[in-house]
Order: structure tokens, then sequence, then C-alpha cells
């Protein structure tokens, strides 16, 4: 079993990598991909990566969600991961939610001009 402090420097090391694997995602996806896309893919490896849950009933440490459902599905059935898995998918709607509204109000493309609206004055 782990420390305190040990369990505490685990987390710390842990967080810190999805964190530069997210800032390296962000800056690989960037230069290929449209914005709206890259916020998508960031905020969701984001969930996957960043999502705590218990590992069983009656213990005080957390471990990323999706570890502790990949097991429970192994080892157990599918009900025994609900736990993990509902945060999960709530997060995940969440990640998109936030990823659409960035789409329709930060990253819209602007309006294409047409020739005979070129043309006009403008009126002041």
């Amino acid at each position: 079993m782990l420390s305190e402090s040990s369990y505490l420097t685990a987390i710390y090391v842990y967080v810190g990598s999805a964190c530069i694997i997210l800032l390296y995602l962000c800056w690989w996806l960037g230069r290929h991909w449209r914005p709206a896309w890259v916020v998508l893919v960031v905020l969701l490896t984001a969930v996957l990566l960043l999502t705590p849950a218990y590992p069983k009933a009656g213990v005080d440490t957390m471990a990323p969600a999706v570890i502790v459902a990949a097991f429970q599905i192994l080892t157990q059935d599918i009900d025994s991961a609900q736990h993990a898995l509902k945060p999960l998918v709530f997060f995940s709607e969440v990640a998109v939610v936030i990823a659409l509204l960035l789409r329709l109000l930060v990253f819209r493309r602007p309006r294409k001009v047409t020739a005979s609206a070129a043309k006009r004055p403008v009126q002041s």
C-alpha cells in the first residue's frame, strides 16, 4: 500500500504527464485540423485521462476512471464498472457541449461576401 506522500506524488506525476500529453495533442492536431475539432478531441482526451473514480466501495483513494472501468469490466462484469462509467459518460457529454458552444460562438466561419454586396456603397 502507498503512503500518503507517495500517493500524492503519483497523482501529481500522473496529472502532470496527462497535461503534457494534452498540450502536445493540441499543438499537433492544431497544425492540421480545424480548431473546433481540435477542441473536441482534446476535451474528450482530457475526460478520459483525468476523470477520477473510486476503485471499489470503501476505498479512500481514487484512480483514473477509464482504468478502473477497464479492470472492473475485464475482471468482473459491466455492472460492477457502472460507478466508473457514469462520470466518464457525464463529463464526455459536458466536453461535447463545450466544444459545440465554442464552435457556434468562437470558431465561426466568416460569411462569404457576394459580388453584389461588395459593390454596394457603405451607408453612414
